[in-house]
């Protein structure tokens, strides 16, 4: 064993990330205590999924409530043919196991909603937010800032997504941004308008690294900053957002300077 705890497949296994002065052994060790929530395995959380497990993230929830549809396949890269009729999460728990057997997955067949949301993610280090729905996208962040728990927050339409995180009582949350959840039909979904699978692979990732960082206490997260990504016009701009005086969401976050 070393010095951190690790075995000799550890060290084999996380050697490249460890070799990293940001990491190191107290950083690989930090991932091993860590406990992220996932709420969606789709697109975003396909990435996100399996990088985290690869990273040696000790403990990941992932919630979803949906099945496995032909239609996923194109662009959610923790379900194969064959997991097609199966609950998501049962299949992505599946794959993580596959990919590092010495991570703790739990599979929740469950949708975030506001009267479960604290409930489904109090504990967790790191929540990472992949829905298709804006009561999800609002529910989790309205729970995450009430138990102060980074969210790393992601959407994707079309060519382009977008990822921000949000640290309680430091940064701007979801609701500081966009206030309330749109009107239904205003803003056309996935399904509607469509979306090129490496879009969320490019978000997903972001994610993932947002976690990553969280957990090793390392870099510059994207906390006060929204990074847009646009894979059609070759792009990537960040844009800077503040909390919102009055924000309902803020308001449980006591010590957050509002603008």
């Amino acid at each position: 064993m070393s010095a951190f705890g690790f075995s000799d497949e550890d060290l084999q296994r996380y050697s490249r990330q460890m070799l990293l002065p940001e990491v190191g052994g107290a950083g690989q060790r930090r991932l091993a205590e860590g406990r992220v929530a996932i709420v969606g395995a789709g697109g975003l959380g396909s990435p996100s999924a399996l990088y985290l497990a690869a990273a040696g993230v000790g403990r990941i929830t992932v919630i979803d409530s949906d099945e496995v549809d032909l239609s996923n396949l194109q662009r959610q890269v923790l379900h194969a043919a064959a997991d097609v009729g199966r609950p998501k999460a049962d299949s992505a728990r599946d794959r993580m196991a596959a990919i590092n057997a010495g991570v703790r997955v739990e599979a929740l067949k469950a949708r975030v909603e506001p009267a479960n949301a604290r409930e489904l993610l109090a504990g967790h280090d790191v929540v990472l937010e992949g829905s298709d729905n804006f009561e999800t996208k609002f529910a989790v962040n309205d729970a995450c800032v009430a138990l102060g728990i980074p969210v790393v927050h992601g959407g994707v339409l079309r060519f382009t997504g977008q990822v921000f995180t949000t640290i309680p009582g430091k940064s701007a949350c979801y609701r500081c941004v966009f206030e309330e959840p749109p009107a239904p039909g205003s803003i056309p979904s996935c399904a509607v308008a469509g979306v090129i699978g490496p879009v969320p692979g490019v978000i997903g990732c972001f994610q993932a690294a947002e976690a990553v960082k969280l957990l090793v206490g390392c870099g510059e997260p994207l906390a006060g900053r929204i990074l847009e990504v646009d894979l059609l016009a070759g792009s990537v701009r960040t844009i800077g957002v503040r909390p919102r005086r009055g924000c309902p969401a803020c308001a449980t976050a006591p010590g957050v300077s509002l603008a």
